[in-house]
């Protein structure tokens, strides 16, 4: 028998963008693993050379459907490609497809965007701000549209630091509509430079972008069955469809990669801050779960003043630090080891940001120059001191997020999830209390290091590992007497000479 929410998606047709990113995915897989939803359309960015179809029949190979094509292998076939590109003016939809779009879809998940911290205003303002206008304005030509979810990010008003399940268009220097009315006058060069007065108090393009996008539905979707789902930092899966599950290493699943491969030895985080991390199968979930809401109650514009928002983080009961973050990750030198290292994995922490760049020399930079070295005397290409330049850039950028706490209102999620069925509740889970950081992390790091790494999740492969880093770790212990012997040698000489 159905629960609610099985209910909710059967023989429904639902239109997706985001769908082939890491929470996209995962969203794809739940609906057609655990509903008999009629159609997913999606929106797919055509690629010279390789058929949209094509790519959908990839996912067929891909480990994150892997549990439900064993269980329903003509699963995909209900997944229908349609072309288009959110970087458009029109979504770079057809005629065509507009029409069936507007006759057949019920609900709308709106996922798609730019993650990138550091992209340029201009390309971020049409993925993640006009596109919604874009999309807003296709749900009103729907005219079977019970739902429309919007996916925006916990981070969207990160300039506070205790954050409301509400709109916060006072944060933005200039409305959305003026904003995206300058965009369309301007060159993008233009555009770009106006970076810093645009932003005022946001760290990057994609938290103000993310930012105009809610103010673009405030203004836009009045009558629209709507709400707004504000996760915080997604990281891998934690029971399905695969634990551990991975694709990606953006934010904290870089930092633990960085680590494991012993690449990543400095950076600016403050251990006592709060990590606001949660899983994708959670958000997955809790994606599903309002869309289920929002049709349950037939709310949106039409019976609310403003869209419900849901915001999915770390809870005061069972927080996380970046400290025990870090000590987690660092577990995975025991317990799951990868084949291939460059050092002993270690992590030192520091929250000055003038003495990084000090740090970062001698724990980064100079061990690179010796290392291409080797590569270059040994006919190879020297790669690391570049791979360093990257790294650093990365983590300026991330710096603001790993030295600070942010608290997260969840009222909204808490008395959705309290209206769920027992049976609802535990097929499309995201009570964050329950989750234990410490088993998590256990299976994230081997996932990380299956589907990042491409290790194999075998006994004798993780026996190779152990091999590998008992001999890094006597390494690095007779390089650290080698360094505090000549430390004391060079003091001793100093002061011989002060004498």
């Amino acid at each position: 028998m159905d629960t609610d929410i099985q209910r909710c998606f059967r023989s429904k047709t639902v239109f997706l963008t985001g769908a082939t990113g890491f929470l996209g995915k995962v969203v794809i897989e739940k609906l057609l693993r655990t509903t008999e939803v009629k159609r997913i359309y999606v929106l797919i960015r055509p690629k010279r050379g390789v058929e949209i179809k094509d790519r959908i029949i990839t996912w067929s190979k891909d480990a994150v459907f892997e549990l439900l094509l064993k269980s329903k292998p003509e699963a995909l076939q209900r997944v229908c490609p349609i072309a288009g590109d959110c970087l458009d003016f029109d979504l770079g939809i057809s005629e065509n497809d507009r029409r069936l779009l507007a006759s057949e879809v019920q609900i709308v998940i709106h996922g798609a965007a730019t993650v990138r911290f550091n992209e340029p205003l201009h390309v971020a303002l049409a993925i993640n701000t006009r596109a919604t206008k874009l999309m807003i304005q296709l749900a009103k030509e729907m005219r079977q549209l019970e739902a429309f979810v919007h996916v925006s990010t916990a981070f969207s008003n990160c300039v506070i630091y205790n954050i409301k399940e509400n709109f916060y268009p006072e944060h933005l220097n200039c409305s959305s509509d003026k904003v995206l009315a300058m965009a369309e006058l301007m060159s993008d060069e233009l555009l770009d430079n106006m970076e810093s007065a645009l932003l005022g108090s946001f760290p990057n393009t994609y938290t103000y972008t993310k930012a105009l996008a809610e103010d673009v539905i405030l203004k836009e979707a009045v009558g629209l069955p709507l709400c707004i789902f504000r996760p915080a930092v997604i990281i891998a899966a934690h029971k399905e469809p695969i634990s551990g599950w991975i694709d990606n290493m953006y934010g904290p699943m870089a930092i633990l990669f960085g680590v494991a491969r012993g690449v990543l030895r400095i950076a600016t985080i403050d251990h006592n801050a709060e990590a606001s991390l949660v899983p994708v199968d959670y958000c997955a979930n809790l994606t599903l779960a309002c869309t289920w809401k929002t049709i349950d109650e037939g709310n949106g514009m039409g019976t609310q003043e403003t869209p419900v928002i849901y915001q999915l983080a770390p809870i005061e009961q069972n927080k996380i630090t970046h400290g025990e973050f870090i000590r987690h990750a660092l577990d995975g030198r025991t317990n799951c080891p990868l084949t291939k290292m460059i050092w002993y994995p270690f992590i030192h922490c520091i929250t000055v940001p003038w003495l990084f760049p000090l740090a970062a020399f001698f724990y980064h930079t100079l061990p690179a120059y010796f290392f291409d070295l080797a590569l270059w005397l040994s006919g190879r290409k020297p790669r690391l001191v570049k791979v360093y330049q990257k790294i650093h850039k990365t983590l300026g950028i991330l710096g603001p997020f790993a030295c600070k706490s942010w608290r997260f209102d969840m009222r909204n999620t808490d008395h959705l999830r309290q209206q769920m069925s027992e049976e609802d509740r535990r097929i499309y889970y995201f009570d964050m209390v329950s989750l234990n950081w410490k088993e998590y992390f256990l299976q994230a790091l081997r996932g990380m290091r299956q589907f990042l790494g491409n290790e194999a999740p075998t006994p004798e492969s993780i026996a190779q590992g152990k091999k590998l880093i008992k001999r890094l770790k006597l390494l690095h212990h007779i390089l650290q007497g080698v360094l505090c012997f000549v430390a004391l040698l060079a003091l001793w000489s100093l002061v011989r000479i002060l004498v």
